[in-house]
């Protein structure tokens, strides 16, 4: 098959084996690696991802000891009912004619477990307990038990391991100052330290013999005090290399680490260049990875001889098909990952079976079924945003006749603001994804008309997805000219001055307070990202410090920002586990000012005048050219008690459901979910 993607889907051959082609999925922990009863589950997840084309499969992590696993009870592979256990997984993949490779990740300090070892007795900031330092005993006891885990994947039927030796579990203890403090052979100096993953990977060769894969996920750059130099992370690549190593996978960052790696506001492809200046010291196949998340980029990176595979994890949740859409010139088709973290790794850290905000089966291909229905129905859907988008794609894709109705001149909902906050333009993506399957599907669109009842009353069934309207607030003055709500403010239906008062904090609150101080919505530059961040330039690597940190250079905010809230807790302390950080990052490096604990007096022309700390506190102005609302909304669904009145069946999802702050992760799985029951 010719493809425009030449390089993307050339086999690799490895000697032994051969690739179909150069797509890895990453790996990801979904949850479902925990628990026996859920490996139907697994299994249909990963044989989904291998009929859509992936090249090689890397599972989610599997600890090779109970001490290294991520908490009691979680996934390991230490024994011989659980390696069998495993070979449903393996089947499932190579009935569809992929690879799969079973990941091993020990935790190290990351564990939460009281029980947790280490190079040395040093905390981690973001898991409880100190861990215990290994003893030399136990450090050999480690690696034996790296190189059984790998002798049980190779008897489950895995064509592979990759040994985690990055994002900051315990393999990249050993390697950072930051973590070991050891004085014996297994640390004190860069040779010393190299010596655990070294000699992991020796012993996991002589374990499986010559004819297996062996990925090693090596840590290329840090980013975190006293993490590995550059000449260090070249040194460890060629041992671990002579040491048997198949193939070099990229890891980018410890999850500990101040700067973000994969989040939507992280520009595409920006630690390629890292990639590729390794790849320069090594003869095995490199891996690239990092926001690689669309075709045209993966196969630059090929073409270009950074690197010779390219990972994508989360493109996997968002659409398993990628390379099959690709293969085939069907880009415009790939539902692409937006990089929220929402439904994934947020997911993964509280407990939770990972998924996808745009991809709701994924994880739950068993449970989550669209197939062809029996008895077509005519359905009308009303509102183009996120929820009425993937009720009317999935509800056609089951064979139902779909009219959509949407009142503004084109879809996306609240999509459409939210692809105009800086860092955010990814959403745009989900849009466009939309617009094609709607097409596709044979969905008759209908843009600028608000539906009627009369329209509606000829449908089986209705689905509202109406969405929501900004709540506007009981504060005296509220009808000054100043205030504007943030859907006015962001979409530029009205002009903001250079002093802006931001009046509620959630997620909608902080969005637009990045996109005030940063202006417009620019395209991601690599380079000004990096020096906001404080991440060295690739061709300045070898002389970088520790972890690859330079000082920040962060540029002036475009505006004066306040931002306030009625609840006395910190602002954004509601929003995401793995991006809310970045978020309030931002706000700081801006020098957005924050209150908290406010009571809403009055606006007038001077701006907004509060009383501080819950009303029992001094009063404050704040000067303000322009005052926007980010306090709410309220859900539209004014067409539902007439419509039920005339006896038709309606359905009321997303925003017209429930207007709590905006969630897209809810309104598409509610879209998703009812297409299903219908």
């Amino acid at each position: 098959m010719t493809t425009e993607y030449p390089h993307l889907f050339e086999p690799l051959d490895l000697g032994h084996t051969t690739l179909r082609n150069r797509i890895v999925m990453g790996s990801m922990h979904t949850g479902l690696e925990d628990r026996a009863k859920d490996f139907d589950r697994l299994a249909a997840y990963f044989a989904e991802r291998a009929r859509g084309g992936a090249g090689l499969i890397i599972t989610g992590g599997f600890a090779p000891t109970v001490v290294g696993s991520f908490s009691p009870g979680s996934s390991k592979m230490s024994t011989q009912a659980e390696s069998r256990r495993h070979r449903q997984l393996t089947a499932a993949v190579h009935r569809e004619g992929g690879a799969i490779a079973l990941q091993l990740l020990h935790a190290g300090r990351y564990s939460y477990s009281p029980l947790k070892v280490s190079a040395s007795a040093i905390r981690s900031p973001i898991t409880p307990f100190t861990p215990i330092a290994l003893t030399e005993r136990g450090v050999r006891r480690q690696i034996r038990a790296f190189a059984r885990a790998a002798g049980l994947a190779r008897a489950a039927g895995y064509d592979g391991v990759e040994i985690m030796g990055s994002e900051g579990y315990l393999l990249n203890q050993f390697l950072a100052p930051r973590t070991n403090r050891r004085t014996d052979g297994w640390g004190g100096s860069p040779e010393n330290r190299r010596r655990m993953p070294v000699e992991v990977v020796r012993a996991v060769r002589a374990e499986v013999g010559p004819d297996f894969v062996i990925v090693y996920r090596l840590s290329m750059i840090d980013l975190v005090e006293d993490g590995q130099t550059w000449e260090e992370v070249v040194a460890l690549a060629t041992e671990i290399e002579a040491a048997g190593a198949s193939i070099i996978s990229t890891g980018i960052g410890w999850h500990e680490a101040r700067v973000p790696t994969i989040v939507t506001s992280v520009p595409r492809g920006v630690f390629v260049d890292v990639t590729a200046r390794l790849k320069q010291h090594v003869r095995i196949p490199v891996v690239a990875s990092n926001r690689l998340t669309m075709p045209q980029l993966a196969e630059e990176v090929l073409a270009s001889g950074a690197a010779d595979l390219v990972s994508l994890a989360r493109p996997f949740l968002a659409d398993p098909q990628w390379p099959t859409k690709a293969r085939e010139g069907r880009v415009d088709e790939i539902n692409t990952c937006i990089a929220c973290n929402q439904a994934c790794l947020d997911h993964t850290f509280q407990r939770k079976t990972a998924s996808c905000l745009v991809n709701p089966r994924a994880a739950h291909e068993t449970v989550l079924r669209l197939e062809p229905t029996r008895t077509a129905k005519r359905v009308a859907v009303v509102g183009a945003g996120p929820a009425g988008l993937s009720a009317a794609v999935e509800l056609a894709g089951r064979g139902h006749t779909v009219e959509l109705f949407e009142e503004r001149e084109e879809i996306g909902g609240q999509f459409l603001i939210a692809a105009r906050i800086p860092g955010k333009e990814e959403f745009a993506e989900t849009i466009r994804y939309y617009a094609r399957q709607l097409e596709l599907r044979g969905v008759t669109v209908h843009l600028g008309r608000r539906a009627s009842v009369e329209d509606l009353v000829g449908a089986d069934e209705v689905v509202l997805a109406t969405g929501v309207e900004p709540r506007i607030p009981q504060i005296e003055g509220v009808d000054h000219p100043s205030v504007v709500t943030y859907a006015d403010a962001v979409l530029g239906r009205v002009p903001v001055g250079h002093r802006v008062a931001v009046v509620g904090a959630g997620g909608i609150g902080v969005d637009v307070s990045e996109w005030l101080t940063t202006g417009s919505s620019p395209t991601l530059d690599p380079a000004a990202w990096r020096a906001e961040w404080g991440v060295v330039d690739p061709d300045l690597l070898a002389s970088a410090p520790r972890g690859g940190l330079v000082e920040r250079e962060v540029d002036a905010p475009a505006r004066r920002v306040t931002i306030l809230q009625r609840k006395e807790t910190s602002i954004g302390a509601g929003l995401g586990k793995t991006t809310g950080w970045v978020h309030r990052a931002a706000l700081r490096a801006k020098g957005v000012e924050q209150l908290t604990g406010v009571r809403y007096d009055r606006i007038d022309d001077a701006g907004l005048h509060v009383t501080l700390d819950g009303g029992t506190g001094e009063q404050r102005l704040v000067e303000a050219d322009t005052i926007i609302l980010c306090t709410g909304q309220e859900s539209v669904a004014d067409l539902a008690g007439p419509l039920r009145e005339a006896g038709v069946t309606v359905h009321v999802i997303g925003g017209a459901d429930v207007a709590a702050e905006l969630d897209a992760k809810r309104a598409i799985r509610q879209g998703t979910e009812l297409a299903a029951s219908i």
